[in-house]
């Protein structure tokens, strides 16, 4: 089958702001280049978006205390180099159509623990939003540059 043909993976994403209006980010473990991202995942079977979307930031930074202040207008695709098609999700799917939500951290910042039973990172670190296309792999550069666009106006949200 021709890595066109296969479907994406549907997921979600957060982009969690700090009071200061600067955006987490974490290094993946499973990385060995300087690339960051933000929280991300798949949509369990049965699962609305918004569940998925708190759920994944639970399991990645250990975060329940946050609310949402905005989402993507549609659903953001991403194709994944030809290497890595038949490496990631087992050759299923060839990229990733998610649905992106802007969230606040309500809580303290010691409430991050991306030491968790689900732990995907290595380090993590607040950035200004404009740098996020920079610190990311290439091919989810032009999603990144498009969920800056979107999100913004959002960075400094009481």
């Amino acid at each position: 089958m021709a890595r066109t043909d296969l479907p994406y993976r549907k997921g979600v994403g957060v982009m969690l702001f700090n009071a200061d209006g600067l955006v987490f980010i974490a290094k993946r473990i499973d990385m060995t280049s300087e690339a960051w991202q933000m929280p991300q995942g798949g949509i369990d079977r049965g699962e609305d978006p918004v569940n998925a979307a708190f759920r994944e930031l639970k399991e990645e930074t250990n975060v329940t205390s946050a609310r949402i202040i905005g989402q993507t207008d549609g659903w953001l695709k991403y194709d994944l180099p030809d290497e890595l098609v038949p490496i990631l999700w087992k050759g299923q799917y060839r990229g990733q159509e998610q649905l992106w939500f802007a969230m606040k951290l309500d809580g303290a910042e010691d409430e991050i623990d991306i030491e968790g039973e689900y732990a995907e990172f290595s380090e993590w670190r607040w950035t200004p939003i404009e740098t996020l296309p920079d610190l990311i792999v290439p091919f989810k550069r032009a999603l990144y540059e498009r969920l800056v666009a979107e999100f913004k106006h959002l960075a400094n949200t009481p």
